[in-house]
């Protein structure tokens, strides 16, 4: 791999199996102030950019554990199209699934200029398609599209984190209620309870109380021996 200095604005993946083209495009993307990565194949770039395939969230989309994201954070990724295994296109399918790498702008590379392969690139969401080898006029032509996805995250940014304490606040809020239902529940259950027991209690009473009438005998005969 190949880095460059940590205080660069942007950082780019690149992924190519030839050795002799990442270091080309490693030189170009650094004469332009870019912090670099390159990796040989579509498999490696998953893996630094914490990809997991077998971790589906509910939505079935592929998820990464924040514990195992990179470090550093990927403003792009610039990939050749043929390579062994993992072509170009796949990783950008993958990314594009992805919940939480859709949002990094990708760039295909080839040296065949094929027009139906460029079209499915760019309709699965590629930013660009270059033709090899790599020139300094398409490196100036990633920055737009780092740029729009920067502004874009740190507007969104701010409405994600206000989303989410209105919801934890809307949560709590239920769970209030739903304890005040609750105590409203055993509260009037008390008192029905409470409402039988004074009623069987006053029939109690009732029953062996001495100011209860007692039977008259004034109309009873007494009979003498």
């Amino acid at each position: 791999m190949g880095m460059a200095a940590a205080d660069d604005q942007f950082h780019v993946l690149a992924v190519d199996d030839s050795l002799i083209d990442r270091k080309l495009i490693e030189r170009l993307l650094k004469t332009s102030s870019f912090q670099v990565t390159t990796v040989d194949s579509g498999g490696k770039a998953l893996e630094f950019l914490g990809w997991h395939g077998s971790e589906r969230n509910m939505f079935n989309e592929t998820s990464i554990s924040p514990k195992n994201h990179q470090e550093v954070e990927v403003n792009l990724v610039i990939t050749d199209y043929c390579m062994p295994g993992m072509t170009g296109y796949d990783l950008l399918k993958k990314i594009k699934e992805s919940a939480f790498l859709r949002d990094i702008p990708v760039v295909i590379m080839s040296s065949e200029n094929v027009p139906s392969r460029i079209t499915r690139c760019l309709e699965e969401g590629a930013e660009e398609f270059f033709l090899k080898p790599m020139k300094l006029s398409d490196v100036n032509k990633l920055r737009p599209h780092m740029m729009r996805t920067k502004f874009k995250n740190e507007i969104e940014k701010p409405e994600k984190e206000e989303k989410e304490e209105i919801e934890e606040i809307i949560t709590i809020g239920e769970a209030d209620s739903d304890m005040e239902q609750l105590q409203t529940a055993q509260s009037l259950q008390q008192k029905n309870i409470d409402n039988d027991i004074n009623n069987k209690r006053k029939s109690m009473d009732e029953v062996l109380s001495p100011d209860r009438t007692r039977p008259r005998y004034s109309d009873l005969t007494v009979m003498s021996n």
